[in-house]
């Protein structure tokens, strides 16, 4: 009887150790994401790291879901379904995400709303973002010039789009940019173009049916591009991608390109441009750009470690990471950054980011481009 009792002591001292080391375990925080290589690994080395020393009480278990069906969309209407039968959805952080790009999640509110008392941060993010009331902007890239300082003196860096035309013209074979339907950053200045003619007014462009009066204004776009055609690089030869645009610059075949500030700042870290490399964006009207936005289900099980992620992400350390790390710009306003990155990048500072629709404009903007303008390439190629 007496090793009964002992056993049964024994048994109870275990169970009380393990409720201990179960409560004192760090609380799991599921996170998704489908973006690329880049941005996962910063996660791991960086960010998760980063957190976890600052909040011991959570652990973050990265999944990537790159390349496997839908990424983050599946895992969104797995989540849906887990709010419908009450289940844990079994994630509880989007590292990116469009929160509309469903009606029914829409409908379902199956994202939670994100204000200034359960993540603070968000105060500090532009206006710029425009996000929607469930989206956490957190990081943006926008189409930069980027310039060779060895070659362009800075009085002589283009601040207008009106001064951009003008000094491919005095500098023949020394621009090129991408193909609009092959990358953003060729894309950007071909948008521009078009901002240019209808009133430098990006607001006029709206998702959906296209407005035919300002598509009616596009011939005015081609001409302006066309004017210019002749002295790009080679006389009208346009690569097939932002990639190669960076190429012929890091080899010194142009002098100024279009470029996505998140390569041009990864390229330029990492020694892959000159020496004399450097960024400027227009003042009249910026390149388009656009933001990355992270989401919470509403039906976290963890919500509350979710929402300390969010406002984590949104920090100056972080945000200034995501700067001189990633290559991104800040989804927060640049004051809320050190003043010596401030300096650093006071050529391309704005709060301005234009959007452009797709859709049926940007059908129109391609066609249009390769029947007016670039003439001597066939789309398919």
């Amino acid at each position: 009887m007496r090793y009964l009792r002992l056993l049964l002591v024994s048994l109870a001292l275990l169970l009380v150790t393990a409720t201990a080391v179960a409560q004192d375990a760090p609380k799991e925080i599921f996170v998704y994401t489908d973006s690329d290589t880049n941005i996962s690994d910063w996660w791991t080395n960086t960010l998760i790291p980063a957190f976890e020393a600052e909040h011991p009480e959570y652990k973050v278990v990265l999944t990537i879901v790159r390349g496997v069906g839908g990424g983050n969309d599946d895992i969104a209407n797995r989540a849906l379904a887990a709010l419908e039968t009450g289940d844990d959805p079994q994630v509880d952080y989007f590292e990116t995400m469009n929160v509309d790009e469903a009606q029914e999640w829409v409908d379902k509110e199956l994202f939670l709303e994100i204000t200034e008392e359960n993540v603070p941060n968000i105060a500090n993010v532009i206006e710029a973002t425009n996000r929607l009331p469930g989206e956490i902007p957190y990081r943006g890239s926008q189409v930069l010039l980027a310039y060779n300082s060895e070659f362009v003196a800075e009085d002589e860096v283009p601040t207008t789009y009106e001064e951009l035309m003008q000094w491919i013209q005095d500098h023949p074979g020394q621009f090129v940019y991408n193909r609009p339907d092959k990358g953003g950053s060729g894309a950007a200045m071909v948008t521009r173009a078009i901002f240019e003619v209808t009133g430098k007014d990006p607001s006029l462009f709206v998702p959906g049916e296209a407005d035919a009066a300002l598509i009616d204004q596009f011939p005015k776009a081609w001409e302006l591009l066309s004017s210019v055609h002749e002295d790009m690089y080679e006389q009208g030869a346009y690569p097939a991608g932002n990639t190669p645009v960076l190429e012929l610059f890091a080899n010194g075949s142009v002098n100024m390109i279009t470029a996505w500030s998140d390569q041009a700042l990864q390229a330029m870290n990492k020694g892959l441009l000159p020496e004399g490399a450097k960024l400027a964006q227009l003042q009249d009207l910026p390149f388009t750009g656009g933001y990355s936005y992270s989401a919470i289900p509403s039906n976290s099980t963890n919500q509350e470690g979710a929402l300390a992620l969010a406002n984590f992400v949104l920090s100056p350390a972080i945000q200034e990471s995501i700067v001189n790390e990633i290559g991104g710009f800040p989804a927060v306003a640049w004051s809320e950054l050190p003043e010596e990155l401030q300096t650093q990048f006071t050529d391309v500072i704005t709060d301005t980011v234009p959007t452009w629709p797709g859709g049926d404009y940007g059908a129109a903007m391609v066609e249009g481009w390769y029947n007016n303008v670039a003439t001597n390439i066939d789309p398919a190629s």
